[in-house]
C-alpha cells in the first residue's frame, strides 16, 4: 500500500455524487482469501447449480428428482430462482481476492444453510429418504448430506477469518443505508414468520394466513423463510459494512434475486393469491431489483474491480 494508513472512517455525507469519495489505501482488514473459503464458496457453487438444475428443469417431477415432494408450482420455481441467484453469488464471490470482499457472501451463506439444516431436522420424515424409488431416495440423501456438512464449514470458515475491522472506507450515503436496512428488516421479518410457522404446524400440510401470496407446505415455507432470512441478514452486513468497495458481489447477488423472483411472479401470476400481499410483494421485489442495480452501478463507477481491487 502506497502512501498513508488512515486510521479514521470516512465521514458520511447525503451529496451526490461525493456520497461516495474516494479514500485513502485500505488497512490490513483485506486478508488474502484462503483456501477455506475458496472450497466452500466453490461446494455452495456446485449445489446450487445442481438444485437450479433439478427444480427450473425437472420441477413437475419432485417426487423423483428432489429431496421432498412439492405440488406447488411457484414454489418450485421460486426456490430454483433462489438456488439460481445462490449460484451467481458464488461465482461472484470466487472471482475475489481478498476476505473482506466475500465476508458478506459466506456470511448469507452459512446463515442459509444453518436455517435449512435446522428445517430439514424438523421435517426429516417429509423427505424422500426410505422412498422407494432409487432416484428420489439419492435426492434425499444428498440434500441430507450437503445441508450437515456446508452450515459446519461455514462457521468453521468464518471463526477461521481474521476480525472484522474497519479502515478507510469509499462510504455508502445515509439515504441508501437506510432503504437497505429497510429491504432488510422486512425481508429478514417475513422469512422469520415463514419459518417459525413452518416450526408450528408440524403436522399440517400447508401454512397460510396473509404473510405469503401462495400457500406453503411447512417444509417449504421454512426454506423459503431461510432464503429471506439469509437475504436479510446480507442487506444489514451491507449496512454495516458501509464500504463501497465490498458491495460488488452483494449487488449482483441481490439484482440477481430480484430479476429472477420477478420471472417466477410473471410466470405463475394466474396461480398466485391476489390481493395486498401480492402486491407488496412485487413492491419489495422491485425495490431490491432497484437497489441490487444501483449498488452494481455504483460500484463500476468508482472503478472497483470485481476481482477486488481498485
Amino acid at each position: 500500500m502506497a502512501g498513508h494508513l488512515y486510521e479514521a472512517d470516512t465521514i458520511d455525507t447525503l451529496e451526490e455524487p461525493e456520497d461516495a469519495r474516494e479514500q485513502p489505501a485500505e488497512v490490513a482488514d483485506e486478508a488474502g482469501l484462503g483456501p477455506g473459503p475458496r472450497r466452500l464458496l466453490a461446494a455452495f457453487a456446485l449445489f446450487t447449480a445442481l438444485a437450479a438444475h433439478q427444480l427450473l428443469r425437472l420441477g413437475g417431477h419432485t417426487e423423483h428428482a428432489w429431496a421432498w415432494t412439492i405440488q406447488a408450482r411457484p414454489t418450485v420455481a421460486f426456490l430454483g430462482a433462489a438456488y439460481a441467484a445462490g449460484f451467481v453469488l458464488s461465482v461472484a464471490a470466487l472471482r475475489q481476492r481478498s476476505w473482506a470482499h466475500v465476508r458478506v457472501a459466506v456470511v448469507t451463506v452459512t446463515v442459509f444453510t444453518v436455517l435449512t439444516l435446522a428445517a430439514t431436522y424438523w421435517h426429516a420424515h417429509k423427505l424422500h429418504l426410505t422412498a422407494a424409488d432409487p432416484l428420489a431416495r439419492s435426492a434425499a440423501w444428498v440434500w441430507t448430506a450437503v445441508y450437515l456438512a456446508v452450515p459446519v464449514a461455514g462457521l468453521v470458515v468464518l471463526l477461521r477469518q481474521p476480525a472484522h475491522r474497519h479502515g478507510a472506507r469509499r462510504a455508502l450515503s445515509r439515504w441508501v443505508r437506510a432503504v437497505l436496512a429497510a429491504q432488510g428488516l422486512v425481508l429478514g421479518a417475513v422469512g422469520a414468520v415463514l419459518f417459525a410457522s413452518g416450526l408450528s404446524a408440524h403436522h399440517g400440510t400447508h401454512v397460510t394466513g396473509s404473510t405469503w401470496p401462495w400457500a406453503l407446505t411447512p417444509l417449504s415455507a421454512q426454506v423459503v423463510g431461510a432464503w429471506l432470512v439469509a437475504l436479510g441478514v446480507g442487506a444489514a452486513l451491507v449496512v454495516r459494512e458501509t464500504d463501497i468497495r465490498r458491495l460488488h458481489v452483494p449487488a449482483v447477488t441481490y439484482t440477481a434475486f430480484g430479476v429472477f423472483q420477478w420471472a417466477v411472479l410473471l410466470r405463475f401470476r394466474d396461480e398466485l393469491v391476489a390481493g395486498p400481499v401480492l402486491w407488496a410483494y412485487a413492491a419489495v421485489l422491485t425495490a431490491v431489483v432497484a437497489t441490487g442495480g444501483y449498488g452494481w452501478w455504483l460500484v463500476r463507477r468508482q472503478g472497483t474491480s470485481p476481482a477486488g481491487g481498485r
